[in-house]
C-alpha cells in the first residue's frame, strides 16, 4: 500500500503543477487588462503603462508565473487589484459558505439515494423500482440553474417558506443558517441523488445474486442485516467513485447557485473577479479549487485501498 500511495502522491504533485500552469495561462488569455478597471476615468496610455509596470504585468509571462508560483508556495496568493483585499482572506471568507453548501447537498443526496436503493433493489422491476428509476432519470435533466429559479418561485416567492437570498454564518445563528441553506442545497443535489441511486441500485441487484448472499440467507439472517452487512459494502465502490468525481460538477453547481441566491461563497467571488478582470483573485481561487479537487481524488483513492485492498494490487 505504501508504494501505491507514494505513486499516487507523485501523480498529485505533477497534476498540481500542470494545473498551476494552465490556470495562469488561461487567466492571462482573458481579453483586456485590470488597469482599465483600476484607473477608471484616469485610463490613459501613460497611466496604463505606469500601472502595468507597478503590477508587474509588463514582464514576460514565464517571469510573472515564477513570481506568482513562488509566492503561492509561501501561502501568498496575491492581493486584489481593486479592493486590495488578499486572495487568502477572500478564500477564507468564501470557503465556509461553499463547503457547507456542498456538504449539506451531499448529506441530502446520500440520505435519499442510499435508503431508496436498498429498498428497491430487493424487489427490482416492481412498481416502486419503476417509479424511482423514472423519477431519478428526470432529475438528471435538471441542472442547478434550472432547479434554483423553480425552487425560489415555489417555496420562497409562492409559499414563503424559505428566503430567496441571503446567508447567515452558522456560528451566529445555526437555525437561521440551516433554514437559508435548504433551497440552495436542494438546487445542486438533484443530479447527485439520481447518479448515486442508479449506481447503487445496479450494483446491489448484482451483489444480491452472488453466492455469499445466498449463503447468508440460508443461515437465517434478516433481510436488513444482509442488506447492510453483506450487500452494501461490496456495492459501494461505484458510489465512492461517483462521489469523488461528482465534486467537480458540485463545485461548478455551487458557483451558479451562489450567484442566484446571492451567497458570499467562493463562486460568487470568482464571478465578480472575472467580470472585473481581477487576475490575481481569479488565479488564486481557480488554483485552490482545482488542487482541492485533485486532493479529494487522492483521498477517495486512499479510501478505496481501505474498502477494497485489491485496488493496490491492480
Amino acid at each position: 500500500m505504501g508504494k501505491y500511495l507514494i505513486r499516487r502522491f507523485i501523480q498529485l504533485l505533477v497534476v498540481s503543477f500542470i494545473i498551476s500552469v494552465l490556470v495562469f495561462m488561461l487567466v492571462h488569455l482573458l481579453p483586456g487588462d485590470p488597469t482599465t478597471q483600476i484607473l477608471g476615468a484616469n485610463d490613459t496610455a501613460a497611466n496604463r503603462a505606469i500601472l502595468l509596470k507597478q503590477l508587474g504585468l509588463n514582464l514576460p509571462l514565464w517571469h510573472q508565473y515564477t513570481i506568482w508560483l513562488n509566492a503561492a508556495f509561501h501561502g501568498n496568493l496575491g492581493t486584489s487589484y481593486l479592493n486590495h483585499e488578499s486572495v487568502t482572506h477572500i478564500l477564507a471568507t468564501g470557503a465556509p459558505v461553499s463547503i457547507e453548501l456542498i456538504l449539506i447537498s451531499q448529506l441530502i443526496a446520500f440520505a435519499i439515494a442510499i435508503p431508496l436503493a436498498l429498498v428497491v433493489s430487493r424487489k427490482p422491476n416492481r412498481w416502486l423500482d419503476n417509479i424511482s428509476t423514472t423519477s431519478t432519470f428526470g432529475l438528471l435533466a435538471l441542472p442547478p440553474f434550472v432547479v434554483a429559479p423553480i425552487l425560489v418561485a415555489v417555496f420562497a416567492v409562492g409559499l414563503g417558506w424559505f428566503p430567496a437570498t441571503g446567508y447567515t454564518p452558522f456560528t451566529q445563528a445555526p437555525l437561521t443558517n440551516l433554514h437559508e441553506m435548504i433551497l440552495p442545497s436542494v438546487a445542486i443535489t438533484a443530479g447527485s441523488i439520481a447518479v448515486y441511486f442508479r449506481l447503487l441500485r445496479s450494483d446491489l441487484i448484482s451483489t444480491l445474486q452472488q453466492d455469499f448472499i445466498t449463503m447468508a440467507r440460508s443461515k437465517g439472517l434478516s433481510t436488513t442485516r444482509i442488506m447492510w452487512r453483506h450487500a452494501f459494502r461490496p456495492s459501494s465502490f461505484s458510489l465512492l467513485a461517483a462521489a469523488g468525481i461528482n465534486i467537480g460538477s458540485l463545485i461548478a453547481g455551487t458557483f451558479v447557485v451562489e450567484l442566484l441566491f446571492a451567497m458570499p461563497g467562493i463562486g460568487y467571488a470568482l464571478v465578480q473577479a472575472v467580470e472585473q478582470r481581477d487576475y490575481l483573485v481569479v488565479q488564486g481561487i481557480s488554483l485552490v479549487v482545482a488542487i482541492a479537487f485533485v486532493v479529494i481524488q487522492f483521498i477517495i483513492d486512499f479510501i478505496f485501498t481501505i474498502v477494497d485492498p485489491r485496488v493496490v494490487r491492480e
